[in-house]
């Protein structure tokens, strides 16, 4: 299972288990729970249109 998909089975309002024990059950940094994700430049997106052309024919 990818990290993205580790944190999100994070529950913000579980009863029982803190952020920070449930960022240690499911091997994932606290600070990428806490810290937005920065959004994709332009130049990335267009690398990535790039090697979906190349790899998608």
């Amino acid at each position: 299972m990818s990290a993205p998909d580790r944190r999100g089975l994070l529950q913000r309002d579980h009863a029982s288990l803190s952020i920070r024990r449930q960022c240690q059950l499911l091997s994932v940094a606290r600070s990428s729970v806490y810290r937005p994700p920065r959004p994709a430049n332009d130049n990335d997106l267009e690398l990535m249109r790039r090697i979906d052309e190349l790899f998608m024919v």
